[in-house]
């Protein structure tokens, strides 16, 4: 019998099946191996130099260590292959999900950094973004929590990012949705730029002008940063959703979590300067500059070439039509790119957003058209989803108090709301299925504007659940109205 760097781990373990508890004795890793998950993929492909890769043995020792094992257990000679080739790459795409995600996990439990991105050196050595995008959505299926994804999220940018910068940055067409993504990109890294300068000026430990000075200044250059929104509601709304009715999952769930972290620390610097922490809102800016300027390359190195190999020209098409409604953020786009497609040739819109001839109500009879203008111009916002959980519509109207965009129709709601809030809306719905409330209700201050959000359950006359309306309402002048009117007084 010869070994060597080359043998494969799984004819040695069908031919010695006890070298496997021998493995496990020789390091906590190896004893992954009893997994039948990691037996069917690194178990199968791997050859006994990627095994030592992925154990943190040098090659010789795992060599004579199993040569001696057999020897001792099996009573056979064993041959072991002179040279000390380093491991070779993993390439099954299983196997290398595997690794990719024992990497990950270990991190999680405190790993230490350096020795994973050297792992990660010998036994994957080159990732593109969809395996990192896979690597997510496995995780988060495998149960780490989303949470925890999103915190390890810029330690395993750091373990890939010697392979992520060799991949090109992507580019497209002006006008395109995905060009338009990057124009507002490089709008971003001016604006940081700015405000980082702006910071340096005001920081007190540098001796820094008083923040009352450049209070204008500063609320200016805040709400420049705010209109990120309009970029990312246009990834959660538009991008997203296609990438989801795909199978891809993990990248939107990670970064919506991020976005909502970015739009936390954007309300708190407005909190700061109010109340002229300038040391907080030093701190706290500096955070927010790095975390966005993160997120632009997590962007442009992950997201963004996914969605270019996942996205066919009709589903670009769609992300086009729905940015107009939710607007753009410090850049005009370009207008030389023209979807493919006709509009005709988009996928059909579902069945229950096309109308019939007649709607015949319990109070009356409207056309299709008549409730679509009296549903816009409801001074509430309503959004409706159904028993499954889906959105089926929402409201059009003329000022939305919470932007929506076509891409969410036919999503389903848990999809639609920040990871920090869907386990309320899933145990509001819950409740409302099991019968045991009809209403709940919320209240919130939005800067100047007092909002209030309530659900209804939808039931039909035999009280079984039919889905849930949401209505929200801006309440703020209706609170201060006092005494009576009881006259027009149009002026």
């Amino acid at each position: 019998m010869r070994i060597g760097s080359r043998t494969k781990l799984d004819d040695l373990l069908r031919k010695y099946p006890f070298l496997l508890d021998f493995l496990a004795g020789l390091s906590p890793r190896f004893g992954k191996l009893r997994s039948p998950v990691m037996r069917k993929t690194i178990g199968r492909v791997a050859t006994l130099g990627q095994v030592a890769g992925f154990g943190g043995l040098p090659v010789p020792e795992l060599l004579r260590k199993i040569q001696a094992e057999i020897t001792k257990t099996a009573k056979e000679d064993v041959e072991v292959e002179a040279g000390d080739a380093p491991p070779e790459p993993i390439d099954a795409k299983e196997a290398r999900l595997e690794v990719l995600k024992d990497i990950i996990r270990e991190l999680h439990e405190g790993g230490d950094l350096e020795e994973q991105k050297k792992r990660f050196a010998d036994l994957i050595q080159d990732i593109n973004p969809t395996e990192i995008a896979e690597m997510e959505q496995k995780l988060i299926e495998g149960g780490l929590p989303e949470e925890e994804v999103k915190r390890l999220c810029d330690v395993h940018v750091q373990v890939f990012k010697e392979s992520l910068e060799g991949q090109p940055i992507p580019s497209a067409i002006p006008g395109h949705p995905l060009q338009t993504l990057m124009e507002e990109n490089r709008g971003l890294e001016k604006i940081l730029a700015e405000w980082r300068a702006l910071l340096d000026r005001i920081d007190p430990k540098d001796g820094g002008v008083s923040l009352e000075k450049v209070r204008d200044e500063v609320k200016s250059a805040i709400e420049e940063i705010a209109l990120v929104e309009k970029h990312y509601l246009k990834k959660e709304n538009q991008l997203f959703p296609i990438l989801e009715s795909k199978g891809v999952s993990g990248p939107s769930k990670v970064m919506w979590a991020i976005h909502d972290d970015i739009r936390m620390m954007i309300r708190e610097l407005r909190g700061f300067l109010v109340d002229e922490k300038d040391a907080d809102l030093v701190a706290m800016g500096k955070r927010l500059s790095e975390m966005m300027a993160d997120m632009i390359y997590k962007e442009e190195k992950i997201l963004f070439p996914m969605s270019l190999e996942s996205l066919e020209e009709k589903d670009w098409a769609r992300v086009k039509k729905g940015e107009e409604e939710i607007g753009f953020a410090w850049i005009v786009p370009g207008g030389d790119w023209k979807p493919g497609v006709k509009e005709e040739e988009l996928p059909q819109a579902p069945a229950y957003r096309r109308p019939a001839e007649t709607l015949e109500l319990d109070t009356g009879a409207l056309t299709p058209e008549q409730v679509n203008l009296l549903l816009k111009n409801l001074p509430v916002d309503v959004t409706f989803v159904d028993e499954s959980d889906t959105v089926r519509y929402f409201s059009a109207g003329a000022e939305r108090i919470f932007p929506r965009s076509p891409g969410i129709i036919g999503r389903k709601v848990q999809n639609c709301h920040p990871p920090a809030s869907v386990h309320v809306v899933s145990r509001i719905l819950e409740t409302f299925r099991k019968g045991e409330r009809d209403v709940a209700e919320f209240w919130i201050q939005s800067r100047d504007r007092f909002i209030h959000i309530r659900y209804f359950a939808v039931r039909d006359k035999t009280r079984t659940y039919q889905g849930c309306l949401e209505v929200s309402q801006d309440v703020t002048v209706a609170r201060s109205l006092q005494g009576e009117r009881r006259l027009l007084d149009w002026k």
